[in-house]
């Protein structure tokens, strides 16, 4: 039987010899991290895509995330780690119902969170992650916003930018929705010298009682600044075992045992050996129109 260490170290020998750059999402297990060229969330990989030397890019993560990969580096082979690793949230909404939806509000601004397929993005004026959101919506020359298709994360944005008239979906993640005020209240009771550090797709009924609401990487970066020793983290869990890795000198506690993306499971470190050996993963083909469109609304994220 193979030891963790020894298929690291055979990945990181095949994905030089053939030319492969690692992307891992920041909810992706430990041993996978471990053998990224590149670890962030979906902003960072998304910036990451762009500038990568290497011919072939895989993409440990979901559907979309590879899909934009593919759309920012149309010359290079892009591999989804696992073909089965989707986002529920990224299928909620079709490109006929967003058509229809711009019928209804002519004057808005369609800004899409970057958790959407290829083919509504076309459909789209500008698209954002957690981390770019808040900044890029400001900007928008727009009064009016059809954003699309987090109401939690877009109901966080409005807050902050009153400004600006929000109109809204009713979809979000899964996985974040399940977290409730119920959970915030019972560890603040097992952990009460915690902060509470929780990510906008949250509920409104959590993030109001968070000590900082971000993006994944800004969770992170709060909890690595941050002079207090114990944490809270309001995402997916996985994010509690890296800070756990990073700073052994302070505590950190899920807020919710159920916030675990099934989908970012799916991809193991086998997966990623197979990728690298070129037998395994799917390769992103996308049409010539759908990235042309897509890419206008990430241009406009990325500036």
């Amino acid at each position: 039987m193979r030891l963790t260490k020894e298929l690291q170290n055979e990945i990181i020998e095949l994905k030089q010899k053939n030319d492969v750059c690692i992307l891992a999402h920041a909810y992706q297990t430990q041993d996978i991290h471990e053998v990224a060229d590149f670890i962030g969330d979906s902003f960072a990989l998304s910036k990451k895509a762009m500038t990568a030397p290497q011919k072939t890019i895989l993409m440990c993560g979901v559907r979309f995330m590879a899909e934009t990969a593919k759309i920012l580096s149309p010359d290079k082979k892009v591999i989804l780690s696992n073909p089965d690793a989707g986002c529920p949230m990224a299928e909620q909404l079709t490109v006929k119902e967003l058509v229809e939806l711009k019928k209804q509000y002519p004057d808005s601004a369609v800004v899409a969170y970057i958790n959407t397929t290829s083919e509504l993005k076309t459909e789209c004026d500008l698209c954002v992650t957690s981390a770019s959101a808040l900044e890029a919506v400001k900007k928008i020359p727009q009064k009016e916003i059809l954003f699309i298709p987090d109401c939690n994360l877009g109901s966080w944005l409005a807050a902050q930018v009153p400004e600006k008239t929000f109109h809204f979906i009713k979809g979000g993640c899964p996985v974040h929705m399940q977290i409730s005020a119920e959970d915030v209240t019972a560890a603040r009771k097992k952990y009460p010298g915690a902060l509470l550090l929780v990510h906008p797709e949250c509920k409104k009924e959590v993030t109001d009682q968070a000590d900082y609401a971000g993006s994944t990487t800004g969770i992170i970066n709060f909890a690595e600044n941050s002079d207090a020793k114990e944490f809270i983290i309001g995402t997916d869990n996985s994010i509690v075992q890296h800070l756990q890795f990073a700073h052994p000198d302070k505590k950190f506690y899920p807020l919710a045992k159920c916030c675990v993306c099934d989908d970012m499971r799916l991809t193991t470190l086998v997966d990623v050996y197979n990728c690298v050996k070129g037998e395994g993963g799917e390769e992103i083909i996308l049409a010539p129109e759908v990235m042309e469109k897509a890419r206008r609304c990430i241009d406009a994220m990325l500036g």
